[in-house]
This record gives C-alpha cells, structure tokens and sequence, in this order.
C-alpha cells in the first residue's frame, strides 16, 4: 500500500512538471546567417589583407561582413527568466568552406538564462569583452571585419603576435575565447560585463587563461563604451589590452570614434605595444542608401626594432535593395609608415570592391 500511494505521488509530480513553463517548447529557434559575396582588386595587399609587392584579383567572401551561419534560441522559464543558446560558424561563401583552421563553430558555442532586463550569464565560447565593446561604436560598424584595424588589431582578431595568448583554439587570434564565463548586468542605459576564461592546462590554470571587465552607456542616439581584457600564452606571458570609444546618431548623421592599446610581453625582456585610433562618419542620404567613411591610424613599438605603423582610409558605399539584401562599393588607402610592410613590398597600397550580402 505504502509503495502503491509513493509511486501515485511519483507520477503526480512528474505530471506536474511535464506542465509546468520550466518543460515548454523553444519559443524561439532561429537559423540565421550571411552572405556576403564581392569581387575585390587589391595593389600593395595580398588576398589576405597582407602588405605585397603586387596586385591581386579575387572573388572574396565577407568584404561588407562575414559571412556566418547559424542557430540560436529561447526558451521561458517563466518569472522572467529564459534559457538562450547559440552556435555560430563562419563561412568562405566563394568556396563553400569553414574558415581555414577553425574550429566548426569559431564564432560562438554557448548557453546560458536570460532575465526580461536583458542580463545574462553565458558559458562556452564566446566573443571577447574587447570586441563587444567595439560593436557599437567602430566607425565602420564592423564592416570589411578582416581588414578593419579595430576588428584585427583593437580586438586582437588577428594581433600579429606570434603565439597564443588566451584560450582561443586559434593562433594569432584572441577574439574568441574558449571555457569561458560572461556575466552582463544591464540596468536602464547602462550595461556592466565580466569575463573569465579558463586555460585549463593540466597541473596549472593560469596559462592561456582570460579575465575582463567592461562597462558601456546607451540612450538617445549615444554610446559610451570601454572594456579591459588580460590574457595569458602557454608560458604565462602576459597581453594586456584596452578599448574606449563613443558613437553619436543625429537623424541621418552618425559620428564614432575609438581608441584601443594592448601590450604583449613576447619573449625575455621582449615586448610589443599596438595602439588604433579612429574616426569615422555614416551619413544616410535616403532611407536605402549609406555613405560611410573611416581613417584608422595604427601605431607599433617593439623591443629591439623601430616604431613603425600604418593609416588607413577606408569608404563605403551600400543600398539597400530589401530587408535582407544590400548591393555596396568599398574603396581603401593604406600608407606603411617606417617600413611597416616588409622588404620589397609596396610602401602604399590601395583596393576597391563591390557585391552583395544577403540576411537570413
């Protein structure tokens, strides 16, 4: 009898629980992406964005944007609280491809509860707090991300140095983070952000390991945003690095600008220091129709060598044919400063592009 009433009671709760919010469907499972597809002709770069003694061609893939695929969603918890999630791979569209070396989703992998404030805690791979701080007030709005100073070099997208400085999975990029925790508070305009990732290397957790803060302002057409961010290689060097910047939006008009240092402990007594300045400006001359111009000034000090950099002017040009779809042009002018590019390459450069990105 009393094995007769617990297995009743058992089969009561279960039922319970099966309709309650905490076991509802996804409320919102999306598959998302971009296609981004252009043509693009570069003299004094390579199809890399490298600095090159000649000219080069190609149909490349994410000139306006990367282009990505991926899956994301929510699902209520009820009392305000959702469980989100997302997967995000990037794509070579002009092949058909991942991006070369990449873990399949290198764009993000995590999950984690959600409140109706728009605070969250994630873990996973996930983006760094040096790049979602530049999201909303890059002067190009991350346009052309692998030739954009601010995406590359201010968050470390592709920093030039030559290990791995954080848990990435990727050498030379410390843009994603692996094993990581992001706790985002948001109250009213103001948004404060933490994250730690782990290294998690046998025996010792502080090699490749990160750790960050950041803080970030938004109301009536304005954003103030900054962030700090250490990282560690295998050895226990230290990267540490820094953003601040604010975006203005008056009706058509929107002015940006930023800053970002970092400086890498590289070797016995070795150091690289990295700063980019920038300022830009989007005017929409119609509701279909962006015109946006950006100058970015990059400067390089290294242990044993001479200071050296390069500035880079960069325009764009976009319609929009729909929601969805976009037709743009994009001129750039990089000049090297103090032999910046290498010998026997070019001591300026310039390239153009033009296609088409498509949302889903």
């Amino acid at each position: 009898m009393k094995l007769k009433k617990e297995s009743g009671a058992l089969m009561a709760l279960l039922s319970a629980i099966a309709g309650s919010p905490a076991l509802a469907q996804p409320k919102d499972f999306t598959i998302y992406g971009i296609m981004d597809l252009g043509l693009r002709h570069a003299s004094g770069l390579t199809g890399s964005h490298l600095p090159a003694g000649g000219s080069q061609t190609s149909v490349s893939s994410g000139i306006d944007d990367t282009s990505r695929w991926g899956v994301r969603g929510l699902t209520p918890l009820g009392g305000g609280q959702s469980v989100i999630f997302e997967l995000e791979s990037s794509l070579n569209a002009d092949t058909g491809t991942p991006a070369d070396g990449a873990p399949f989703f290198d764009r993000g992998s995590w999950i984690g509860l959600q409140d109706t404030s728009g605070s969250r805690l994630t873990i996973g791979r996930q983006s760094s707090l040096l790049a979602d701080s530049l999201a909303s007030i890059d002067p190009l709005q991350k346009r052309f991300p692998d030739f954009n100073p601010n995406m590359t070099l201010g968050a470390l997208g592709q920093h030039g140095l030559a290990g791995q400085y954080g848990n990435t999975g990727i050498a030379g990029n410390a843009y994603w983070l692996n094993d990581s925790v992001k706790l985002a508070s948001r109250s009213g305009p103001y948004k404060v952000s933490a994250m730690y990732s782990f290294g998690e290397q046998a025996g010792d957790r502080k090699p490749l390991s990160s750790g960050g803060l950041a803080v970030g302002w938004e109301e009536s057409g304005a954003a103030l945003s900054g962030a700090y961010q250490r990282f560690k290689d295998a050895e226990g060097r230290l990267l540490n690095a820094w953003t601040v910047g604010m975006a203005y939006t008056s009706g058509s008009l929107r002015l940006a600008a930023t800053a970002a240092r970092s400086r890498a402990d590289t070797g016995d007594a070795a150091r690289t220091d990295q700063r980019v300045y920038a300022l830009g400006a989007t005017l929409s001359t119609t509701q279909q129709t962006d015109w946006t111009l950006a100058y970015y000034k990059v400067q390089r000090e290294r242990t044993q060598y001479g200071d050296d950099g390069y500035g880079r002017f960069v325009a764009f040009y976009e319609y929009k044919l729909s929601h969805r779809t976009r037709l743009y042009a994009e001129l750039d002018l990089t000049r090297w400063k103090n032999g910046y590019q290498g010998p026997g390459n070019r001591s300026r450069a310039a390239g153009w592009g033009m296609g088409m990105q498509y949302r889903f």
